[in-house]
């Protein structure tokens, strides 16, 4: 199954680049590319691609707004690491993934292949380090109490998303097996009344789990 992209950023090299890397993918087609957010919104609910690529800063609206305009459609924020608290922003607006605009080729496909598959990037390279840079510099406002509290074996998963790992290796980590580790990620999105694996992360690091 092809994966049917959108890339939206002001500038048309990084356009041009973007759409060069993802098209060197035999499962990728970029459909449409937008340089701003208004266009970027239009085409989106025009062509209805599986994942939207967005870039934080654009002009008319910015990455965040464009988010929140299309949730609940799958779309990844691309930003620099100083921008934190419009990533921070992007996530509660419900962005699946997010990635550095330096995160390289390998990275960037991972994310829009992980975005389809209904999964969220959280990689320890980006979401970890930012994740921790959030909770320090931007005191978000406490998260409310989860609607039920989680178990000891949901904590341990809750700090492994929040550690960047996939299920594969949380499996592995905790000798479950993958239906299970995917059954305790639906369980905590509901206790927590979060929508992805990015909120959860984020989640872990407001409540200093992760100290």
């Amino acid at each position: 199954m092809t994966i049917r992209v959108l890339v939206a950023d002001d500038q048309a090299m990084v356009r041009g680049g973007l759409r060069l890397i993802l098209e060197d993918q035999p499962d990728i087609e970029v459909v449409a590319e937008a340089a701003d957010g208004v266009e970027a919104v239009e085409l989106a609910r025009r062509l209805r691609p599986d994942v939207c690529l967005v870039d934080i800063r654009m002009p008319r609206l910015d990455g965040l707004q464009v988010t929140r305009a299309l949730h609940p459609m799958r779309v990844i924020v691309v930003t620099t690491f100083d921008l934190d608290e419009y990533v921070y922003g992007a996530l509660r607006g419900g962005a699946v993934g997010f990635l550095l605009k330096d995160a390289g080729p390998a990275l960037l496909v991972e994310a829009v292949r992980a975005a389809h598959a209904g999964d969220a990037l959280v990689s320890p390279s980006v979401t970890v380090r930012l994740l921790r840079h959030l909770t320090s510099a931007t005191a978000p406002p406490p998260s409310l109490p989860p609607l039920r509290p989680l178990s000891d074996r949901e904590l341990e998963v809750v700090r492994s998303i929040a550690r960047g790992r996939t299920n594969r290796e949380i499996a592995t980590e905790l000798f479950i097996s993958l239906s299970t580790v995917k059954s305790h990620v639906s369980g905590i999105q509901t206790k927590l009344g979060l929508r992805n694996r990015v909120e959860i992360a984020a989640w872990a690091w407001e409540q200093r789990l992760m100290a």
